[in-house]
C-alpha cells in the first residue's frame, strides 16, 4: 500500500515528465496538445505539491522554467537582458496575498499600473541608431532564435523609430480574432491542418523560414518592456508606454493607473466581461507596480520579477486528478458517481467535486480511479469530467466497480429498462429523504432561509423531521435542542418558516419534487392550471388536486413546454395515494397557494412569447432573480440554446452558450441592457 507522500512524489515526477513535453510542443513545435487553462492547472498542481516536498525542489522542474530552449531550426541569439516570466494568479485572494508581500518591501505608497495579457509571441526587438537591426524569441529566457527575417516583416513594426536612440525593447505578436478566422478559412481551402487558436497561429507564422508566409499573415504587436541596458529617463511604467507610443511602436492602449488594489479589482471585473468584444485575444490582466523605482527595489525571485503578477481570467476548463469516486443518492433515489478531485480554480472558484453522471458515462470514457482528467462546468453550474488525459496514466490506476446496492441503506439497487441510473427503492432510505427535503427547502421552492444542509441533517438525526411536511411542524425548543443553536438562531428559522406557507404556485408545484419536472416545466405546468382553472381569490390545494386528477394523460402531455416524459411523470404522482395524503398534510398545516403573478404574466409582460437563455455572471442581481424578472413579464426561460431562442442575457464568463449564440447570429444582450428592455 502506498503512502499520500509516495504517492505525492509519484505524481510530481509525473507531472514534470508529461509537462515538460506539453512545454516543447507548446513552445517549440506551435502544436499545444492542450488548452493553456488546462496547462496551467497541471502546472499549479506541480507548484503546490513543489511547495509541499521542498527538499524534492529541482531547477530542471518546467515550474523553474522561462518558456523553453531555442529551436535548432534558427540561430541562437543570448539575450542581452534575461527574460523573467510572470507569477500567474487566479483568484482575488492570491491578488490580496501578492499585495501584502510587496507592501512589506516599500515604504512608499504603491500604485499599479493594469494592462490586458495578450495571448501572443513574446519577443524581443534591438534598435540601434533608431534603426530596426535583430528580433529574437524568449527562448528560455537565456538565449532565444533569431526571427528577425520574419519579424521585420510585419508592418505594425517600425523600422525606424522617432529618434536615434539604442534601445531593447520587448512586447507580443498576436493575431487579430479576423485574421485567424480567415487564416483558418484558407487553411482549410488548401486542406492543410487548422491552427488551435490565434496565439498558436501567430507563433506558428513567426517561426517560419519563409518571411513571405509571415508577410502574408496581417500580425501586429504591443510593446510594453525595455532592456537594463536602455539608458532612458522615466519615472513609471505608464511613462515608459507613453514613450514606446512617441517613438511608433504600437502599445495597448486599455490601460489604467490605479491608486489601490481596489481599483486593481474593478479593472479586472471590468475586462472579465468586456474582453469578448476586444479585437484580439487576452487571457487575463497584468498588474505592475507603477514606479520604477520601487520596481528595482522590489526586485526579483529566481523566475519572476516580484512587482508584477498576471492574474489569469476564469479557465472554462481545467485538469486535475481523481483521487477517489463515491456514490451520492439523490432524492427519487438515482445513484449518481462522483469524482472527488485534488482541489482546483474553475470559472472562479474552487472545485473539489465533479458529477460522472451514471456507469455508463464511466465505461464510455475509460474513467479510472487515479487519473489526470479534464473538468468544466456543465450548464454553466455543475462540475463534470469531460475527458481522461490518458497520457498521465502510470499502471496503478484503478477501475471503479459500480455498488450493487445503496451505499446509504444497503437496499438493492435497480436499473430500470431503457434508464441509465441505478436506483434505491427503499423510499425510507435516510438519503433520499435528506435530498427531498434538501429540494423542498430551496430557493426556488419553499426558499426556508436559515435551513441548510447541516441543519436538515441535525433535524432528521434528532427526529424531529422525517418528511419535507413535518419541517412545518417544527417548534422553536425544538430547535434549541441543536448543536450551536442560540435564542436569536431558532427564532429565525421558525420566522422563516412561518413566511414561507404561503407560496406561489409554480414554487409549490416545483418544491414537489416531481421527476423530470424542472423549474421552467413547473411554471408553464402552473400557467396551464390557472389558465384551466381560472381561480378568483384564492387556490386551496385541495382544488389543485381534484383538478389535476381530472385531466387525462393525453392533456398532460400536450401541455406545450411539458412532453411525453415529463407528462407522464406528473400523471403518475398524482396518481399514488401517498403523494395525495402528502398534499392534504401540506394543506392541513396552512400551506396557502399564491397565483397573482402568474396571471399579470399571462396577460399584461412586455416579453410575452420572447425566449431568453441566461448565462455567465451578473452584475447587479444573481441568475435567480433575473430569472424571476424574466418570468414575471411573461418571458420563456430556457436552459440551453437553440435556433428558437429571442435573446442570450450574457454575464461575465459565458462560454459556450456564447459561442453558439454567436454561431447561431443570436440577439445577445447585457444585464444592463435587459433591464432597459423591462423599465
Amino acid at each position: 500500500m502506498h503512502t499520500n507522500k509516495e504517492k505525492d512524489l509519484s505524481r510530481i515526477k509525473t507531472l514534470r515528465e508529461k509537462l515538460d513535453n506539453l512545454n516543447k510542443q507548446y513552445f517549440l513545435f506551435d502544436d499545444p496538445l492542450v488548452d493553456d487553462s488546462i496547462y496551467d492547472s497541471l502546472k499549479r498542481e506541480l507548484k503546490n505539491l513543489e511547495e509541499k516536498y521542498p527538499e524534492y525542489f529541482s531547477n530542471e522542474s518546467i515550474t523553474q522554467k522561462v518558456g523553453e530552449k531555442a529551436s535548432d531550426k534558427f540561430q541562437k541569439v543570448e539575450h542581452k537582458t534575461p527574460k523573467k516570466s510572470l507569477e500567474d494568479i487566479f483568484s482575488e485572494e492570491e491578488l490580496e496575498l501578492w499585495f501584502s508581500k510587496i507592501s512589506k518591501l516599500s515604504a512608499e505608497k504603491i500604485e499599479f499600473l493594469c494592462e490586458l495579457k495578450n495571448d501572443g509571441l513574446n519577443i524581443t526587438i534591438y534598435y540601434e541608431n533608431g534603426n530596426f537591426t535583430k528580433a529574437i524569441t524568449r527562448g528560455d529566457g537565456k538565449v532565444g532564435e533569431d526571427v528577425t527575417h520574419t519579424i521585420s516583416q510585419i508592418k505594425n513594426i517600425p523600422h525606424i523609430l522617432k529618434e536615434k536612440i539604442n534601445i531593447e525593447v520587448s512586447g507580443e505578436v498576436f493575431m487579430s480574432k479576423k485574421s485567424f478566422q480567415e487564416l483558418n478559412e484558407k487553411q482549410k481551402n488548401e486542406g492543410k491542418n487548422l491552427f488551435a487558436n490565434p496565439r498558436n497561429a501567430s507563433s506558428g507564422s513567426v517561426r517560419q523560414l519563409d518571411p513571405e508566409v509571415t508577410k502574408s499573415r496581417n500580425l501586429d504587436m504591443f510593446f510594453y518592456a525595455i532592456g537594463d541596458n536602455s539608458s532612458i529617463e522615466i519615472q513609471s511604467q505608464e511613462e515608459l508606454l507613453l514613450y514606446l507610443k512617441k517613438q511608433g511602436l504600437h502599445i495597448c492602449e486599455h490601460m489604467k493607473k490605479c491608486k489601490n488594489i481596489e481599483e486593481v479589482k474593478e479593472f479586472i471585473k471590468y475586462w472579465t466581461k468586456e474582453r469578448e468584444n476586444l479585437p484580439y485575444e487576452i487571457d487575463g490582466i497584468v498588474v505592475k507596480v507603477n514606479s520604477l523605482l520601487q520596481q528595482k527595489n522590489m526586485g526579483y525571485t529566481a523566475k519572476h520579477p516580484r512587482f508584477a503578477v498576471a492574474y489569469k481570467f476564469p479557465a472554462m476548463q481545467v485538469a486535475s486528478k481523481i483521487e477517489r469516486i463515491v456514490v451520492q443518492v439523490g432524492r427519487t433515489g438515482a445513484l449518481t458517481p462522483v469524482a472527488e478531485l485534488s482541489p482546483v480554480h474553475l470559472a472562479g472558484s474552487i472545485v473539489k467535486r465533479a458529477t460522472l453522471h451514471n456507469i455508463d458515462f464511466i465505461k464510455e470514457r475509460d474513467i479510472k480511479i487515479g487519473d489526470t482528467v479534464v473538468v468544466q462546468k456543465a450548464g454553466d453550474v455543475i462540475p463534470e469530467v469531460v475527458k481522461v488525459l490518458t497520457e498521465f496514466r502510470k499502471g496503478i490506476e484503478t477501475e471503479f466497480i459500480f455498488p450493487k446496492n445503496c451505499p446509504e441503506c444497503d437496499s438493492v439497487a435497480v436499473r430500470t429498462e431503457g434508464e441509465s441510473a441505478y436506483r434505491c427503492k427503499n423510499s425510507g432510505c435516510p438519503a433520499i429523504l435528506r435530498a427531498k427535503i434538501k429540494h423542498f427547502v430551496s430557493r426556488k421552492a419553499f426558499n426556508l432561509e436559515g435551513v441548510g444542509k447541516k441543519i436538515i441533517n441535525q433535524l432528521i438525526h434528532q427526529k424531529i423531521i422525517n418528511s419535507p411536511a413535518d419541517i412545518f411542524k417544527i417548534k422553536y425548543e425544538n430547535l434549541l435542542v441543536l448543536p450551536l443553536f442560540k435564542e436569536k438562531k431558532a427564532q429565525n428559522v421558525i420566522d422563516s418558516i412561518s413566511k414561507s406557507k404561503e407560496i406561489e404556485l409554480n414554487k409549490f408545484i416545483f418544491a414537489l419534487g416531481i421527476r423530470f419536472l424542472g423549474e421552467q416545466g413547473s411554471l408553464d405546468f402552473s400557467k396551464f392550471l390557472i389558465s384551466k382553472i381560472k381561480p378568483q381569490k384564492e387556490l386551496s390545494i385541495s382544488r389543485i388536486i381534484s383538478e389535476i386528477k381530472g385531466f387525462s394523460l393525453e392533456e398532460i402531455i400536450n401541455l406545450e413546454g411539458v412532453g411525453e416524459k415529463i407528462g407522464q411523470s406528473i400523471f403518475e404522482w398524482f396518481s399514488l395515494n401517498e403523494n395525495v395524503l402528502f398534499l392534504h398534510e401540506l394543506e392541513s398545516l396552512g400551506i396557502t397557494i399564491t397565483f397573482s403573478k402568474l396571471s399579470e404574466q399571462n396577460s399584461t409582460g412586455k416579453l410575452k412569447n420572447l425566449s431568453f437563455v441566461v448565462t455567465g455572471k451578473l452584475n447587479t442581481m444573481s441568475r435567480d432573480e433575473i430569472i424571476a424578472k424574466l418570468k414575471e413579464n411573461s418571458a420563456t426561460v430556457k436552459n440551453s440554446i437553440s435556433k428558437n431562442t429571442n435573446y442570450l442575457i450574457a454575464g461575465e464568463d459565458a462560454g459556450s452558450k456564447l459561442e453558439k449564440a454567436k454561431k447561431l447570429k443570436l440577439q445577445i444582450i447585457s444585464e444592463e441592457e435587459f433591464l432597459k428592455m423591462i423599465s
